[in-house]
This record gives structure tokens, C-alpha cells and sequence, in this order.
């Protein structure tokens, strides 16, 4: 989380209004409860503020849900959501009280799937996030498999979509066209002008341009580097440059 992030939550204004079970997260934190809803003077929702709380919050439930936080795990959730030393104490506190929360995760996640919903690619961005983060120990366990399907569902992925986004992160059938999410029986042409569409939509300075955190934007070279991976894989298999 930026530290310019993190003055919206505990600054003297947040200067936008977020509400929902996130507002309630962010109004625990900052000793404001946030419950406006957009039209209000404060201005629109802060999409920036909206994202890596809920990021935050499902990383948090996810390890509720596991039950265990492994070293490499608070590693990871440090590459994930990127904090300023002076923020750190903060990003601890909403951690600790997302964990605690009577909200479940689902009502973290149905906020997500409301604000970015016609943005599916930023879903797909928290989901990268989690997966990062749950594989750190070097497997993703049973609980969090069940947990990042959940959340994926609420999301609006089907099975198809979260096969192809896991397969970013653990080797299912160590197919790279799973990756892309692209079919083997496709032409070379056809393949190519989807790789450049993939690349396109993915790469990080889209994050940039629309405004979102840095935590976004990682999570978005991350998707890119796995993107690239794979289609090395499949150019080297068809003779393609």
C-alpha cells in the first residue's frame, strides 16, 4: 500500500467516500466510519483505496482461512502490497482487524466484484495477488485451493477462467496455452494477434494510466512476465519469432 494511499485512509478526509463492508475496514483503521454513497459532495468512490483494502482484507481472511502465516507468506503479502516504512504499522492494523472482522470474506469479495466488474482484468489482479501470496511456502494447500475458488466465483470466473489464471502461478497440466487461456487447435495467426491482445490489455502502464496503486501495477508486470513465459513456450514449439 503507498504511503499516498495511505494518507486517503488516515488522513483528516479521505477526500472520496467508499462504503460497504470495505468503508467499514478502512473507518476502522482511520477512526472515521465511511458509509456515503457516490453522489455524496465528497466525490466518487476512491477505485485506488477500494482495491488494496480489499486486496488486504481478502489476503487477510485467506490467512484466517489457512489458519497458518508462514514467514515467506509475509514476505510475499510485503511484494504484493508495497508500504512505505512510515505506513507499516497502519497496513498491520487493518490486517489484523480484517482478520478479525464479522464480515466473511464474501462480502470483501462482492464489493470488489461491484466496483470492478465491468473491469474483469482487475479481479483477475487481486486474484494474481492472492495466489502469490499462497504459494510463498512453496504449495497452495487444500483450504486456500477452496478459498481463492470461492473468491474467484464471486468474482464471476467460472472454472475455465480459474484454471487459467492458476496456471499462471502452479503447474497443472503445465500447458501454456492453458496459461493464455488460447486453444492448441488455433492458427498461428490467430494465436499471435491473441498473444499482442493479451499483452495489450495486460501490460502495467494500463494500471498506470487508469489511476490504480502500485499494488495493481505489480501484480499486472507479474501477469505480463507469466504472459511472456508462455508464449516463448509456444513460439519455440511452432517455430515462431
Amino acid at each position: 500500500m503507498s504511503a499516498g494511499i495511505w494518507g486517503k485512509i488516515g488522513g483528516a478526509g479521505l477526500g472520496g467516500l467508499v462504503g460497504g463492508p470495505i468503508g467499514a475496514l478502512v473507518g476502522g483503521v482511520a477512526g472515521h466510519f465511511l458509509v456515503d454513497r457516490e453522489g455524496a459532495p465528497f466525490g466518487p468512490t476512491p477505485r485506488d483505496v477500494v482495491f488494496t483494502t480489499g486486496l488486504v482484507a481478502l489476503a487477510a481472511k485467506m490467512a484466517k482461512s489457512d489458519g497458518v502465516v508462514t514467514e515467506s507468506e509475509v514476505e510475499a503479502f510485503g511484494q504484493v502490497v508495497q508500504v512505505e516504512p512510515e505506513a507499516r504499522a497502519g497496513v498491520e492494523r487493518l490486517f489484523d482487524l480484517a482478520k478479525a472482522t464479522t464480515a466473511g470474506f464474501e462480502a470483501y469479495a462482492g464489493q470488489l466484484a461491484a466496483t470492478f466488474g465491468e473491469e474483469p482484468a482487475l479481479l483477475e489482479d487481486v486474484l494474481d495477488g492472492l495466489f502469490h501470496i499462497a504459494k510463498a511456502d512453496g504449495a497452495i494447500h487444500e483450504k486456500e485451493e477452496r478459498y481463492l475458488r470461492a473468491v474467484a466465483a464471486i468474482f464471476g470466473f467460472d472454472d475455465d477462467g480459474f484454471r487459467r489464471i492458476a496456471a499462471r502461478h502452479v503447474r497443472l497440466a503445465d500447458d501454456p496455452y492453458l496459461v493464455l487461456g488460447l486453444e492448441r487447435s488455433m492458427d498461428d495467426a490467430t494465436l499471435k494477434a491473441a498473444y499482442r491482445r493479451l499483452v495489450a490489455e495486460t501490460h502495467p502502464d494500463r494500471a498506470l494510466a487508469r489511476g490504480l496503486p502500485p499494488e495493481a501495477v505489480a501484480i499486472a508486470t507479474r501477469r505480463l512476465a507469466a504472459i511472456n513465459a508462455a508464449w516463448d513456450r509456444i513460439a519455440a514449439e511452432r517455430g515462431l519469432r
